[in-house]
């Protein structure tokens, strides 16, 4: 093989693995449901998680604060004002759809909420209260 054919095999190589990659973290709000219900070992409670997205927990912000009540509408940061897609998936078909998105998001609005990362509980029973929004 030449140089420049190893080279063009190479990239469409690496072309198709980034390309899985980025399929590997697609996924649904259902899906998502489902791997925090597993990973707390009961299925995620939307009552629950609708007092939960709606407390204060000690500190000054809930996750209402910058989502609204309920979050079926464009949000506001209660910090910086920067406008924030609407958090329920029926309003929003972007919500949810990509893992690495929802662990980074989970990671940081819970450290603002709650000071400290959410359990995979509350973080279930979040987003069953947000999937039955409609």
């Amino acid at each position: 093989m030449n140089l420049r054919l190893t080279s063009l095999f190479s990239a469409a190589l690496l072309a198709l693995l980034c390309a899985g990659t980025a399929q590997a973290a697609e996924t649904t709000p259902a899906a998502q449901l489902q791997r925090w219900s597993a990973q707390a070992g009961a299925s995620g409670n939307a009552a629950k998680g609708q007092t939960f997205f709606n407390a204060k927990h000690g500190g000054e912000w809930s996750c209402a604060s910058c989502h609204g009540t309920p979050p079926t509408a464009q949000g506001q940061h209660a910090n910086t004002g920067k406008v924030i897609a609407p958090l329920a998936p029926a309003f929003n078909a972007k919500a949810f759809t990509d893992s690495a998105k929802v662990d980074k998001w989970f990671k940081r609005n819970c450290n603002d909420v709650l000071t400290r990362e959410c359990s995979a509980a509350e973080k279930a029973d979040v987003l069953a209260y947000l999937n039955n929004l409609k």
